[in-house]
């Protein structure tokens, strides 16, 4: 039997969307040597970009913002001490509804008067919009601070009180109260406003007014009021600096390993007990050979990695497929609580440009009757910012269009699948044409759908759900998938744990799992040196 030994890593992160990065670039700038897995060829889940045909579109139609003051982005550049590739843009987002634009300026007087022209009632425009930066501001700073949330044990609830102001604890009754009844209150519960409302809801909390509590609904609703940025070549190179950083540090990222199970210690050497070492199928890994400081075994399609502990980035309907024994119970119990979320319908296409000018880069576009297959009574669009020559060619643009439709509809007998999927697509080219100034289907040179079949082959996602856990009034704050597991040295980030989903919001939950990490390292006396 070989004597060779192994390299026992400090932290595998499981899955490269933007939590899992955080966390691991936050730990190989503190010395922890960390590997990255990741199934795809290439980094970045849902937050990623790719090529096809000449062009380059995003993993879907998306925003993104982050980098202001209290904000996640703001934090990690400031922590890890670089500056992310990115352009603002103002304004960043049009609303296309009965018949009108509505345009989301950045600027916090500018939207409220552009509110109170298309909808009326300036003084009740003005009440809800007010109240609503406040929270949202709110929200921001607090959670900037409360790195340990939600709490677990007796010390965690201490340091709870002791990191908040008293000033801020009228805000906790927005906890309780859904955004469609604090509307009520400021008197602006309009069928229009709230369809308005809904559906802008609906691509940040995944859940209407009803049912979204206003302490999450608010910092959703005022996004477009922060700093919007774009791009430059697309998601990635955002993604590609923060692997560039990780690898600078002494740790990797490795791409096209698709982890397939999570092994204790215990759990790896009683499954081997009975095999002769030399008929192990991962080449030059004896069973002898497992050093005694690694806690966990990830075993990907073609490797198996020695780790103290594990970050998992990945759905925690994922999870049970990855492991055994007790933790395969937690998480089953874990998914089960989360029974429903949405899965998307996507488009890519590259389009001649011929828009206007003008042209915001992002477009929500509402329906005048739900989506045929979908049932989605908006569409979400991005498109490249025009002199992007990496993305499309000069006098070329992409757009990633993307709506929420349930899962179960797209896993069906292949038949219905092909014709369903033909349906929406065209009906989105229908709508484009009709809707989107400067789009004509004439013009379009590539164009390719996918449906959550595509999520769940494409980043691996269960079922194809994409954008975490909808909100709900039925759920407490605290009823989140938290960073820290109940099994030692295996953590949780990404968009089904708190604070949910978006890039800032997976961005936070990375920075949290970096604080469990680091503070449960210190109790142990473990040092990185």
């Amino acid at each position: 039997m070989s004597t060779q030994r192994y390299p026992v890593y400090d932290v595998i992160v499981v899955g490269s969307g933007m939590g899992g990065l955080t966390t691991a670039s936050l730990l190989a700038r503190d010395g922890f040597r960390v590997l990255v897995l990741e199934a795809s060829h290439l980094p970045g889940g849902c937050s990623s970009s790719y090529p096809r045909k000449g062009f380059v579109f995003e993993s879907g139609a998306t925003t993104l913002i982050g980098f202001d003051e209290h904000q996640p982005l703001a934090r990690l550049e400031k922590m890890l001490g670089i500056t992310l590739p990115k352009e603002p843009i103002d304004p960043p987002m049009t609303v296309r509804m009965n018949g009108e634009e509505v345009t989301r300026y950045s600027d916090r007087e500018k939207w409220i008067a552009e509110a109170v022209r298309a909808f009326g009632n300036e003084s009740g425009q003005r009440r809800f919009w007010e109240l609503a930066f406040q929270v949202s501001d709110t929200v921001w700073r607090i959670s900037e601070k409360n790195v340990y949330f939600p709490p677990q044990g007796l010390q965690e609830w201490v340091d709870l009180a002791f990191r908040n102001r008293l000033a801020d604890m009228p805000m906790l009754r927005f906890a309780f109260r859904s955004v469609q009844s604090v509307m009520k209150s400021c008197g602006v519960d309009t069928p229009a406003f709230r369809s308005f409302i809904d559906e802008q809801l609906m691509i940040t909390a995944q859940s209407k007014s009803g049912d979204t509590p206003f302490l999450f609904g608010a910092p959703g609703l005022t996004y477009t009021s922060c700093t919007n940025y774009y791009v430059p070549g697309g998601l990635l190179k955002m993604v590609q600096a923060l692997e560039e950083y990780i690898r600078s540090r002494g740790s990797d990222v490795r791409c096209k390993s698709k982890v397939v199970s999570i092994q204790s210690r215990d759990e790896y050497l009683e499954d081997k007990h009975d095999v002769d070492a030399d008929s192990d199928e991962t080449p030059g890994i004896a069973d002898g050979n497992m050093p005694a400081e690694a806690a966990y075994v990830v075993s990907t399609t073609s490797s198996r990695f020695f780790t103290r502990k594990v970050v998992t980035n990945l759905p925690v309907w994922n999870l049970p497929a990855l492991s055994g024994g007790e933790r395969k119970e937690w998480f089953e119990k874990q998914a089960a609580r989360f029974r429903h979320a949405w899965g998307a319908f996507v488009m890519g296409m590259a389009v001649k440009d011929t828009f206007p000018d003008d042209l915001t880069l992002h477009h929500q576009i509402h329906l005048d009757r739900p989506m045929p297959h979908t049932g989605a009574e908006s569409l979400f669009v991005s498109i490249s910012a025009r002199g992007d020559t990496v993305r499309a060619p000069e006098g070329f643009r992409v757009l990633n269009i993307s709506c929420h439709t349930e899962t179960d509809t797209w896993f069906g007998k292949p038949e219905e699948y092909d014709r369903a999927k033909s349906e929406t697509g065209e009906a989105i080219l229908d709508i484009l044409e009709a809707r989107l100034p400067g789009f004509r289907k004439e013009n379009v040179q590539v164009q390719f759908e996918g449906t959550p079949v595509t999520w769940q082959n494409w980043v691996n996602r269960h079922r194809g759900r994409v954008g975490g856990i909808p909100q709900s009034m039925k759920r407490s704050l605290l009823d989140w998938p938290p960073a820290r597991t109940p099994f030692k040295g295996w953590y949780l980030t990404g968009d089904t744990v708190y604070p949910g989903q978006g890039i800032p919001g997976v961005t936070l939950g990375g920075i949290n799992a970096y604080w469990r990490v680091v503070r449960e390292q210190s109790q142990a006396g473990i040092s990185r040196e």
